[in-house]
């Protein structure tokens, strides 16, 4: 298996990827928009066709949390349908597919990290949609291992870090959410995780036990405003002020989960795939800014 066929080109995480397969021997396949794209079926089956992949990570998603509760069946398309069709095509070539999913499936009120046997329950479209996606990516093909990530930043895109910094540079005082719980992750980190995995399904073939949902987050935990005031003090330079706000102070259209810290005991025991504290993937992805 060396051949990984990678969705969502110029995407935070498809760009990590690309990096980080070729370190484990992989070649990786990117593809995105226009020639990729959900809203056409034939076209992404004449893409993976082309592409004749030996695995499947698929990080093509809608991921404007808010926009999705106003346009729930485009986000259903492109988070449900897509991973759908997807499925079906890694299943008829008998390969495995990586579904990558989100903390945005729970709701956030356990008041402890999320295991992989939890029961979901979204609190907006987008997390709807995207738990949509894991059941369908599960029930179409029998080699489909889920993913699910939170609060991904990387150097490249738009993200919780570029905001900050291009915010802190423009204002002298930022209000920032501190009531919300979770783990950065950085993508080239996450990127790496899934090539191990991938590394250790190429090595010891395809396992029962690699048929599940899996999580993957850096290790450590923080809110929004811990976030961003780590941002600063890494990033160095210019230093606004960082107000921790409740919630409440900043409404959005969407819900989010307060709570969505998530346990990677089982991605340990099963692949032995581990990812760093979200300091030191935070610091990566700053230096690599420039």
């Amino acid at each position: 298996m060396r051949r990984i066929l990678v969705t969502g080109q110029g995407g935070q995480l498809a760009t990590g990827l690309a990096d980080a397969l070729p370190a484990r021997d992989f070649t990786p396949l990117l593809v995105g928009q226009p020639d990729f794209d959900f809203v056409d079926p034939a076209g992404v089956a004449r893409a993976f066709a082309a592409a004749r992949p030996e695995a499947v990570v698929n990080c093509a998603a809608w991921t404007a949390v808010d926009a999705a509760e106003d346009q729930e069946p485009a986000a259903f398309l492109a988070n449900a349908l897509g991973p759908a069709q997807l499925a079906g095509l890694c299943a008829a070539a008998d390969i495995p597919l990586i579904q990558v999913s989100t903390d945005y499936v729970f709701d956030g009120a356990k008041g402890a990290p999320y295991d992989e046997a939890d029961p979901p329950a979204p609190v907006s479209a987008y997390g709807r949609t995207k738990l949509a996606g894991e059941w369908a990516a599960l029930a179409g093909n029998p080699r489909t291992l889920v993913l699910r990530t939170a609060w991904v930043h990387a150097p490249v895109g738009r993200n919780f870090v570029d905001t900050m910094l291009r915010l802190g540079a423009e204002r002298e005082e930022l209000r920032v959410v501190a009531d919300q719980r979770g783990a950065p992750t950085a993508a080239p980190d996450l990127a790496d995780a899934i090539a191990g995995i991938l590394a250790v399904i190429r090595d010891g073939g395809w396992q029962p036990a690699h048929r599940s949902v899996f999580h993957a987050v850096n290790a450590g935990e923080t809110t929004w405003h811990g976030f961003a005031e780590a941002i600063f003090a890494m990033a160095g330079g210019k230093r606004p002020r960082v107000v921790p706000i409740a919630t409440s102070d900043y409404p959005t259209k969407a819900h989010r989960p307060a709570d969505s810290r998530l346990s990677t005991r089982k991605l340990a025991e099963v692949f032995g795939v581990t990812l760093p504290s979200w300091e030191d993937g935070l610091q990566r992805v700053l230096a690599a800014r420039g």
